[in-house]
């Protein structure tokens, strides 16, 4: 989606890795290939991490390779513990064990999962974190169209009302419930990195987990705010507008990049819960500005997911956001969304 910071080739970053099991084999991987270096006025930090390319550009603060390690290490720890790609997860021990056993969770899960609770219950099921079996099902990376009952038969494995929740335990009621995190999670990484940084005394930064981005302060290039590129659906890698962002976050989702074609029709990878199938509406994309990434992030899917009409409502009742549908026919802006626009 692009930022306001070019990345420049740096030294490749390690440390120690800490931890144990996933959360160790995770860190491990991502100090690999992560790279240390400077940009226009900030320090710049890239590395891959929950199936994207992440950077965090940061000015001020401790050394940076202190925030450096820092970042990586509490990235590689919440991948670790909550991807369902990783064998031995949290999570994964928890989809594990559906239909059968509790399972422990920290303080951490426990607000995760209250987060995907009311994710559920504010977009009417159009997010739901237990669309697990759906997913799977529509894989685009096969390209297959199931059949009716292979979605009805998913279906009946879908709603947050079968996730069971107690004080430092969780357990999924049914056998075959699988609860996956891709609508949240990386927006939730992206404000805890910024929560963190600003707590070691960092007092300017740019974090984008792929293009779910949040800033604090101000850039070190001298400009009043952060610039930022929403992608065009039409041309992907290409920035259609660029907004200013000051303070807070903005996301963009859309199904037009991943998806396959099958009977001259086009399935995206967003799926809705309440149909099982991939969302079929005008909307190619939404991007939304917010006070937080999780908010952006759970705004701009659901607008992706309940069309372009109930996307415009949700955000003209949602206070403290702005937003942008770009749709087969034209532009849905919402009031205020134009005086976040820039040349």
């Amino acid at each position: 989606m692009g930022g306001v910071v070019d990345s420049k080739a740096g030294k490749g970053f390690s440390g120690p890795a800490t931890g144990r099991g996933p959360e160790e084999a995770v860190r491990a991987r991502i100090r690999s290939d992560a790279r240390l270096g400077r940009g226009p006025g900030a320090h710049e930090l890239l590395f891959a991490a929950m199936g994207t390319r992440c950077r965090v550009s940061f000015r001020g603060g401790p050394a940076p390779e202190a925030v450096a390690t820092a970042v990586l290490d509490w990235v590689g720890g919440f991948e670790g513990r909550y991807s369902r790609y990783v064998e031995d997860s949290w999570l994964s021990r928890v989809n594990a064990a559906a239909g059968g056993d509790w399972t422990p969770m920290d303080a951490e899960a426990e607000q995760l999962m209250r987060l995907c609770g009311q994710l559920a219950y504010l977009t009417h099921g159009a997010l739901d974190a237990t669309s697990l079996p759906l997913t799977r099902l529509w894989d685009w990376r096969r390209g297959r169209v199931p059949t009716d009952a292979e979605v009805e038969a998913a279906r009946g494995l879908v709603g947050w009302r079968g996730v069971e929740l107690a004080p430092g335990k969780i357990r999924l009621s049914r056998a075959g419930m699988a609860i996956d995190l891709g609508g949240v999670g990386k927006e939730y990484a992206v404000d805890q990195t910024i929560l963190m940084l600003a707590r070691m005394g960092v007092g300017s930064a740019l974090v984008d987990y792929g293009a779910d981005i949040r800033v604090m302060g101000l850039p070190g290039d001298g400009r009043a705010a952060w610039k930022i590129g929403l992608e065009d659906p039409a041309n992907p890698g290409h920035a259609r507008v660029h907004v200013v962002v000051r303070d807070g976050a903005v996301a963009t989702s859309g199904g037009y990049v991943r998806g396959f074609d099958a009977g001259g029709r086009r399935f995206g990878h967003i799926v809705d819960p309440r149909t099982g199938r991939p969302a079929a509406n005008d909307v190619l994309a939404a991007s939304v500005l917010a006070p937080s990434c999780t908010q952006a992030g759970m705004l701009s899917t659901a607008i992706c997911v309940l069309g372009a009409e109930s996307g415009r409502r949700l955000l003209s009742t949602t206070p403290g956001v702005e937003g942008c549908i770009v749709t087969k026919m034209g532009l849905v802006e919402s009031g205020r969304f134009h005086e976040h626009v820039t040349a």
